[in-house]
């Protein structure tokens, strides 16, 4: 019976059957292994994760070529260059069994009009968190990020990623996200290597331990991971600037050249199961885009203030930047990590 339950792998295009390996890379502590083994279960394919800490990783990672991945997990902003790129191939997604469980929101998303190459994975909101213990001011301002206060300097992490940081600080000061004026940009740079000293690391992995461990006050973070603190720190607090916070969507989308692209296609559309999208939810503690996931879901994920934000935040998808943009954000976070 469980050979014959082996044989029975998810099909997506008639005619061919998915099977061997699906190599998976993803975005450091943001996959459920129960997940994964439920999926195995059912499929009969094994799935090997790696991880990364950024666009910017991923990007360089697929643009060397040969990688060996099939499934990776770009953000919603990114999603154009890959296509410019040309690193990623067309899924066709609204031709999948399950396609009718993905919300109509997100059928049809700017980045990927129609579906053709990605589906929404996990969506949320980047901020950053405080342990309001050591700090007990206001925090819903980028002010006690960038002009940190005396408790908190020293024990600072900041995420090692220029896209994540540049907008807020383009929010603190002012201007637009995507703006490529010089002026900005040296403002920036200024503000951000006064706040260098007060700053113990600059990475985006491992922040969830070493948060609940104490060996930081504050770091910039993500929402959903956010909570997964709070659980075992209650006195860490996600913080929603007055100056706007960043929304994104992360979406899981073919390499080029993927080995197994038939193994990255079953994934998908297995995804897309409610109760196999709740799966990864109840994990990473963010929401999905999957219709009817929320039955499965933890009941803490519909009032926990990390995930249903205040009624008065500034709430903004991020946006795709020129290529302008990307050159002066590269420049200017060599220099600051000089």
């Amino acid at each position: 019976m469980k050979k014959l339950l082996a044989l029975l792998v998810l099909v997506i295009i008639p005619g061919v059957l998915a099977q061997g390996e699906l190599h998976f890379y993803n975005w450091s502590g943001y996959t459920s292994e129960e997940m994964l083994a439920k999926f195995t279960e059912e499929t009969g394919i094994k799935v090997v994760l790696d991880t990364f800490d950024s666009n910017e990783t991923l990007l360089a990672k697929l643009k060397s070529g040969n990688t060996g991945y099939d499934l990776v997990v770009p953000t919603h902003n990114f999603v154009p260059i890959f296509l410019q790129e040309g690193l990623l191939e067309p899924i066709n997604a609204s031709e999948m069994e399950n396609y009718k469980n993905l919300d109509a929101r997100w059928q049809n998303p700017g980045w990927d009009p129609g579906n053709v190459y990605t589906v929404p994975w996990q969506w949320g909101t980047t901020s950053f968190i405080v342990d309001t213990d050591i700090y007990g001011g206001d925090i819903d301002t980028y002010k006690v990020l960038f002009e940190p206060p005396t408790e908190l300097q020293g024990k600072i992490n900041m995420f090692n990623s220029w896209d994540e940081v540049l907008p807020m600080a383009l929010r603190y000061l002012g201007y637009e996200t995507c703006t490529t004026d010089t002026e900005a940009f040296s403002k920036m740079l200024d503000m951000l290597e006064a706040q260098r000293p007060y700053v113990k690391t600059y990475t985006s992995e491992g922040i969830l331990d070493s948060m609940i461990a104490g060996e930081y006050a504050m770091s910039t973070y993500w929402n959903g991971a956010s909570m997964r603190v709070r659980n075992e720190r209650p006195s860490a607090q996600y913080a929603y600037p007055k100056e706007g916070v960043s929304g994104w969507m992360d979406n899981l989308a073919v390499a080029k050249g993927a080995p197994n692209k038939e193994a990255a296609l079953t994934f998908i559309n297995w995804f897309l199961q409610p109760e196999n999208a709740a799966m990864e939810s109840n994990f990473a503690r963010y929401g999905n885009g999957v219709v009817g996931a929320e039955a499965f879901m933890d009941e803490q994920l519909q009032t926990a203030p990390e995930i249903v934000p205040p009624a008065d935040a500034d709430i903004k998808f991020a946006l795709t930047c020129p290529p302008e943009y990307n050159d002066l954000a590269t420049r200017l976070w060599t220099r600051l990590k000089q």
